[in-house]
């Protein structure tokens, strides 16, 4: 169990450092009005995770109890489009992150505007379906439980990992900026750590 935890929380580090919609909208806010917008941004992004847990949670507890064959529709589904964002991410040549000034409004505006970046992003609740199962121990407690820990676990790092990187972004942003062979290996990175997933789930069996 402490294994699975351990590369749970590992792999889920990787995937939210890895630059994306909600990065560059948590930097490009904190450079257009500063640290603290950053950090609203961040906090809406990870509240909107929250909800993706409950959907998640509520639907993967569903399927548990399926049939095997539904279940591994479902299992094979997940593991291709681990495959194919990991190959995207693996193969991607651009490797600069499009960071624009954004026009200046309140709190609250950026509070929402974190949360819509998730909602309007089908991916979100696609990434959920198809990685939590994955750290799903069997005979442990009760497996929809265990999927709404995992996915709010996630929401909760995200915002840990990403509330200090908007805090810091105008510095980042032009330290990543000027070195793509960073932004290069991140990409590789987390694309052969998706793809090693993707093919851990499609060996998966039900139990």
């Amino acid at each position: 169990m402490e294994t699975v935890t351990l590369v749970f929380l590992l792999t889920s580090t990787v995937i939210i450092l890895t630059p994306g919609q909600d990065m560059i909208i948590v930097m490009s806010r904190s450079i257009a009005q500063g640290q603290k917008a950053g950090i609203m941004t961040a906090f809406g992004v990870s509240v909107e995770l929250l909800g993706h847990t409950l959907l998640a949670t509520l639907g993967l507890g569903a399927l548990l109890l399926a049939s095997e064959f539904l279940f591994n529709i479902v299992k094979l589904i997940g593991a291709g489009y681990l495959i194919y964002i990991g190959y995207q991410l693996f193969r991607s040549k651009d490797h600069t992150m499009n960071i624009k000034d954004l026009p200046k409004v309140s709190y609250k505006k950026m509070f929402i505007q974190g949360v819509l970046s998730n909602i309007m992003n089908p991916k979100i609740a696609i990434f959920y379906f198809s990685y939590l199962p994955q750290f799903v121990i069997p005979n442990n407690g009760n497996e929809t439980m265990q999927l709404f820990i995992l996915g709010f676990t996630f929401a909760i790092l995200t915002f840990f990992i990403k509330a200090p990187i908007g805090f810091i972004s105008g510095l980042l942003s032009f330290w990543i900026k000027t070195r793509p062979i960073i932004l290069k290996n991140i990409y590789r990175t987390s694309g052969i750590i998706l793809i090693g997933l993707g093919f851990k789930l499609a060996l998966e069996e039900r139990n």
